[in-house]
């Protein structure tokens, strides 16, 4: 039996989380030096890379000085809460990675206190210690008081530190004294890191997650509990409502380096893959056929958000996409149910829409992002926070938000958090810099990042995470301009944008395509507005001094996803397709709107 280490790495978004592991495989000789340089090994999707965050959780191993060390990256975003749940499950302990300028930050906080109640055991690195201006001792002292809160035990609170740049790819007990490698992370694992339990006795394994493959379909993954599975061997499937159904193992895979390598038998304490077990949820057990017993499922974190989805049906529909039809979108979120674990997919009366409940904007946005990239057209209404009824009364999910800004701008963040029913529960001054934190509903969230970073000139660091339901705050106010919207189709002049420049600002540049229904600027005022942007000037012989200026037109505002998620009424949609997003009204036509509205 070799000697392995199961170990997941904590850290808030933009830590090194990534970076550190990608070094750690380096210093296990499973990669040439010579890789292109600054690329992540592991951030293998293209929007992971984009973003520079962890999507979606990720197994690799090092075998190191005769030890094996199973690494699980999760992600850092609470919006992945689903994610992160079940991958805890398979690991011992925990590397806690720090920014040795900003601290602990509260997503860190979110996953940290999973892994203390599951018991793991801790190791901290404090990373980035070449920054300017950083504070290695004092952040120590943070996550001490940090673990102190979450209610840690005397062993978890005696955890060793080491410090360093992972960038730079050194590691040290001492931050004054940088060594030439980042071996003293992979010795303190070795060393602190407790060995997973061998337990003798009939198989078990949860099945924690999974992956899939065109030749072979869905792939189960966990960590072996106890006793032994072989290839070829019979097993039991224990479900959720209590049957166990008979299935064998075709084939059998550990983990090694970033790839997979199939294997006779593997022993309890080992993350390990199986091949030919059909029909499975993540949550079920693989047990022994003859003595079948279930391990307690995996509990996780109920979803807060929802949003409509339904088929493309405007005038431009089918321009971009290779997949436009409700059959295509209905396969597809059936698909992205199998291993996206917090997501909840529910279909209305009528054939095309669909209600998909998910843990956050973030959490939605990305799955919209990724069926775009892969030629879906589809359209999104506004995001909705799921209200629950409890004891009679009517309850919305409250989230814990921190705003950490410069001073000037503190008062500025307070007011717009408390407008929102936002309630401020502590603030501290640290080195000109305002840390706030504010409980809020999370409907109060929905749009508040962009105005944030307006008002404080691009400086406010933001994050926030789920706390629990609480009754009904009222009534919050959203965005109060009206939409300008396009009267006709045709193509937007840059003289009909100039004449109508006073009365907001534009989505749409000269010469792009729109049609009516279109939203194509924000109205200065509270109410919309119909305008004819396809109008051109008419060309007469006459000419007039000083009547042919030239149209001057500022630059239109354009939006990533979330914003224009963020920005719509509920009277709006986004369109999503390829190379497109375009906001437009749910009804098209001025007439209908208008007796809708009646």
């Amino acid at each position: 039996m070799q000697n392995i280490r199961n170990i997941a790495i904590i850290a808030h978004v933009d830590h090194g989380k990534t970076t550190l592991v990608d070094k750690m495989l380096l210093a296990g000789h499973l990669f040439r030096e010579n890789q292109n340089a600054g690329e992540l090994i592991l951030d293998n999707n293209d929007l992971e890379r984009e973003r520079g965050i962890t999507i979606l959780s990720k197994n690799v191993s090092i075998t190191y000085k005769d030890y094996k060390i199973n690494i699980i990256d999760t992600p850092g975003h609470a919006d992945f809460g689903g994610e992160v749940e079940r991958v805890l499950n398979m690991a011992d302990g925990c590397l806690l990675l720090v920014d040795a300028f900003e601290g602990p930050m509260p997503q860190t906080r979110f996953v940290l206190q999973k892994a203390i109640q599951m018991g793991l055991k801790p190791v901290v690195v404090i990373n980035k210690v070449d920054k300017p201006n950083c504070r290695p001792d004092e952040v120590q002292e943070m996550v001490f008081d940090l673990m102190c809160n979450l209610d840690a035990t005397e062993e978890q609170l005696d955890f060793p530190t080491i410090y360093g740049s992972a960038k730079n790819g050194w590691m040290s007990t001492d931050w004054e004294k940088p060594t030439e490698n980042i071996l003293p992370v992979l010795d303190a694992i070795i060393e602190y890191i407790p060995a997973p339990t061998t337990l003798e006795g009939p198989a078990q394994m949860l099945i924690t997650s999974l992956d899939f493959s065109s030749y072979v379909g869905r792939i189960a993954v966990g960590r072996v509990h106890r006793g032994e599975l072989r290839e070829g061997m019979d097993i039991a499937l224990c479900r959720k409502d209590g049957t166990t159904v008979k299935q064998r193992i075709k084939e059998l895979h550990v983990f090694e380096g970033m790839g997979r390598k199939r294997v006779e038998s593997v022993k309890s304490g080992d993350i390990c893959a199986l091949v030919g077990i059909e029909g499975f949820e993540i949550g079920d057990t693989v047990a022994d056929l003859n003595t079948p017993e279930a391990l307690p499922r995996i509990a996780i974190d109920e979803p807060t958000m929802s949003m409509t989805f339904t088929i493309n049906d405007s005038p431009f529909f089918g321009r971009d996409g290779k997949f436009v039809t409700s059959r295509h979108i209905a396969d597809r979120l059936t698909r992205e149910l199998d291993r996206n674990l917090a997501l909840r997919v529910k279909k209305a009366d009528n054939e095309d829409v669909w209600t998909v409940f998910g843990r956050g904007v973030l959490h939605l946005s990305v799955l919209i992002e990724t069926m775009r990239r892969e030629g879906y057209e589809l359209q999104v209404g506004q995001p909705q926070v799921i209200i629950k009824e409890i004891d009679g009364r009517k309850c919305e999910p409250v989230e814990l938000l921190t705003i950490n800004v410069p001073e000037e701008y503190s008062s500025k963040m307070i007011d717009m958090v408390t407008r929102r029913k936002g309630d401020l529960v502590s603030m501290n001054v640290q080195n000109d810099r305002v840390h706030l934190e504010f409980n809020i509903p999370s409907r109060g969230i929905i749009g508040l990042r962009n105005n944030v970073l307006t008002a404080s000139a691009g400086e406010a660091i933001m994050a926030h995470r789920f706390l629990e339901y609480q009754p009904w705050k009222g009534d919050i106010e959203r965005r109060t301009n009206g939409s300008l919207i396009a009267m006709e189709a045709g193509t937007a002049y840059a003289y009909a944008i100039d004449k109508l420049q006073d009365r907001g600002r534009f989505f749409i540049f000269p010469q792009e395509e729109v049609y009516a229904g279109q939203v194509v600027g924000e109205n200065a005022k509270d109410n919309d507005i119909v305008v004819n942007v396809t109008k051109s000037k008419k060309l007469t012989n006459m000419r007039a001094s000083g009547a042919d200026d030239k149209a001057r037109i500022i630059p239109p505002v354009v939006f990533s996803l979330e914003e224009a998620l963020e920005y719509i009424k509920a009277d709006e949609y986004v369109e999503v397709t390829p190379h497109h997003i375009r906001l437009r009204k749910v009804i098209l036509d001025e007439l209908e709107r208008k007796r809708a509205n009646k």
